[in-house]
């Protein structure tokens, strides 16, 4: 058999054989061609064509009758029957308790399917072959394949880029960012936040959340103050100086970089408690990204236009606690409440050093 006056297209090597090929086969093996030869003429090594033989020749019956010949339909059936098993077997097609957890910490705690990869490697909850890595979550979610829907992740569906610009038509109520050191930025040191409010209705005078989230540890303060001015955040910074102590006060809170809203005029005054206070730039709030992304995740609790004033001042407190709670990628999987925890320690055991 001449391949070359064949209508058939030439068969590269490495493919997995078609029908054509097949019949070419059968038409070989008729021809009483060796399994050499007739490899030639496929483009395929001997063994392929040996392996194909038996696959496509039927067993025989008893000890009369002819023998089975090959037959190019029974091997193509064979074939796809047998591709249908050779996939690599679906992580998610079993019985799966790392699944189930996450589903429960999605929903209870809000975690995002990255905290729960990480977090369960980190402390061995599971055996590895149970723990779905996050690229296979993520697109086994889009596919529908999971207990949960994007909803149920709302920050999958709120990710959008924004161009950085820098807009200098407002007036600077203090100390500009370009002048905040730059351990500050570098996230290298810890004692280091950034400040804003959360506001429900903006219609009326009512309640908003004072939010406070340290640059390296991501711990985040959430606390409920009578309103938007400057009167009530100096307030609540009071409580905390109160709370951490003037000893302490200055070193837990080394700077604080708050936009140029009204409700940060007076906080200016906390440099007179060894706080460097610093303004971000008009019109440039990505330049307290990591207050924005945690205020993103306090609206979870506390969506826009619902009136704050429903919420008691223990309940604001008890969602920055959850979210302290929430194992971080960028933490190794920490979460924020462990590492500040470690930091007031180094803080209080110096003081106590020094006192002594």
């Amino acid at each position: 058999m001449d391949r070359d006056n064949s209508t058939t297209p030439e068969r590269e090597r490495g493919q997995h054989l078609g029908f054509e090929d097949r019949c070419s086969i059968k038409t070989c093996k008729k021809l009483g061609m060796s399994l050499r030869k007739t490899a030639e003429v496929v483009n395929c090594s001997a063994s392929t064509v040996l392996n194909e033989l038996r696959r496509g020749t039927g067993k025989r019956k008893g000890n009369r009758g002819r023998f089975p010949e090959y037959s190019a339909k029974r091997g193509q059936a064979n074939y796809e029957t047998n591709r249908t098993r050779c996939h690599k077997p679906h992580k998610l097609e079993e019985e799966n308790p790392f699944i189930d957890w996450m589903v429960k910490q999605v929903r209870e705690k809000h975690w995002s399917l990255d905290c729960c990869v990480g977090y369960a490697r980190r402390k061995k909850l599971f055996p590895s072959e149970y723990i779905v890595c996050t690229k296979t979550l993520y697109r086994e979610l889009w596919a529908g394949n999971l207990p949960l829907s994007p909803f149920d992740l709302p920050e999958v569906l709120s990710r959008k880029s924004k161009k950085a610009h820098t807009r200098k038509n407002k007036k600077v109520l203090g100390k500009s960012i370009d002048d905040r050191p730059e351990e500050a930025s570098m996230r290298i040191v810890c004692g280091h936040w950034e400040i804003d409010t959360v506001v429900g209705k903006r219609a009326g005078k009512e309640s908003v959340v004072l939010t406070l989230v340290e640059k390296v540890t991501d711990f985040y303060l959430a606390i409920k103050i009578p309103g938007k001015d400057s009167d009530s955040v100096m307030a609540a910074m009071e409580t905390l100086r109160e709370e951490y102590g003037d000893t302490h006060f200055s070193e837990i809170f080394k700077t604080i970089t708050a936009d140029n809203g009204p409700e940060f005029e007076r906080p200016s005054e906390l440099k007179d408690w060894g706080v460097g206070v610093y303004f971000a730039h008009p019109y440039s709030s990505w330049e307290r990204g990591q207050n924005e992304r945690h205020n993103r995740l306090f609206r979870r609790y506390i969506p826009k236009g619902v009136s704050i004033d429903k919420y008691s001042a223990d309940q604001i407190l008890s969602f920055a606690d959850e979210m302290n709670a929430l194992p971080r990628k960028r933490l190794g999987y920490f979460t924020p409440e462990e590492l500040f925890d470690e930091f007031l320690d180094q803080v209080y055991s110096v003081v106590k050093v020094q006192s002594a």
